[in-house]
């Protein structure tokens, strides 16, 4: 069994990169209802008000929520524009309905490829506009990293509202939590799963667990600003732990998952008074952020199957 989500995984995460067999899902009837029905299990819509619904309905019930506009790394000034502006819209609808959420974003859609003055330019606007909602800085390839974290130091500097996403896997990250705990602003940590070059990171397995709860441990014993990004079962249970031992104020950290994914046992921390997040994306770019969480759990597609079955029973 372990051997053929292995194999499912692995073909998700393809398909996911390969433009012609994402023309020949999107073009085909059967196969696109299926991936769209999996699509909204994980998606907050395909537009920001879809999105506030679903935001609105999980702060009733006692959740967090970060919302992201989903896209690709922006190419052109124009686009990094109209992305900064979407972001802009998130914050104004933020606080123009009380939602309690944060937003979350890569730098590459507002245009660190571009230019990183003007990337800092489009952050320092969007920061602006939150104004006490945080802004979290989303991890992206190791290409990316130096870039990010520069233009994360540089920002915080004038924006207390900003925060930053480290990935436990990479060997660098040793080196770089070190520099990065100086700041103020929150550190979201996820163990990451971007494909790397051989040698940068460490693979999935106890090494890592080890490593992320270490990343962890050193924030809650600081009492510094974390999210604990992580659908794994065992890690929540050490980090409750560690949260037992050194009795941060609540203010100071969270459990975070994205919509959709092992969210009953964010539901169990929620009941058991620890402080929560669901992680939303949104946009019509939704293709290869569902492939990619098909294929951290292959068997989620058969519930997508289930879901047209029920559908057209």
């Amino acid at each position: 069994m372990e051997e053929l989500l292995a194999i499912g995984s692995q073909s998700l995460r393809k398909a996911a990169l390969n433009e012609d067999v994402k023309a020949y899902i999107l073009q085909n009837e059967s196969l696109f209802n299926v991936l769209k029905r999996a699509a909204n299990r994980y998606i907050g819509g395909e537009n920001l008000s879809e999105t506030v619904n679903k935001v609105t309905k999980e702060n009733s019930m006692g959740f967090k929520c970060s919302i992201e506009f989903m896209g690709e790394s922006t190419r052109t000034v124009k686009e990094a524009l109209e992305a900064k502006d979407e972001f802009v819209n998130i914050c104004q609808t933020i606080h123009n309905q009380n939602l309690n959420s944060t937003v979350s974003l890569d730098l590459s859609h507002i245009g660190l490829a571009i230019s990183e003055d003007l990337c800092f330019e489009n952050i320092s606007v969007i920061c602006k506009a939150a104004g006490d909602k945080e802004v979290i800085i989303s991890a992206e390839g190791t290409e990316r990293t130096d870039a990010i974290l520069e233009l994360y130091k540089k920002a915080s500097k004038d924006f207390s509202n900003l925060s930053i996403t480290l990935q436990a896997y990479l060997h660098r990250t040793k080196d770089d939590f070190i520099d990065i705990i100086k700041e103020k602003g929150r550190i979201r940590m996820v163990k990451g799963a971007f494909e790397t070059e051989k040698g940068l990171s460490l693979s999935r397995g106890s090494a890592l667990d080890s490593q992320y709860l270490y990343y962890v441990e050193q924030l809650l014993s600081q009492q510094h600003l974390c999210s604990i990004a992580t659908h794994h079962h065992e890690i929540q249970q050490e980090a409750k732990a560690l949260i037992n031992k050194y009795k941060p104020g609540k203010e100071t950290y969270e459990f975070e998952s994205l919509y959709g994914i092992q969210t009953e046992q964010l539901i169990k921390l929620k009941e058991e008074g620890y402080p929560t997040k669901l992680y939303f994306v949104y946009g019509k770019e939704w293709y290869l952020y569902v492939c990619n969480r098909l294929a951290e759990y292959p068997l989620n597609l058969f519930r997508a199957l289930q879901d047209v079955m029920e559908e057209k029973a």
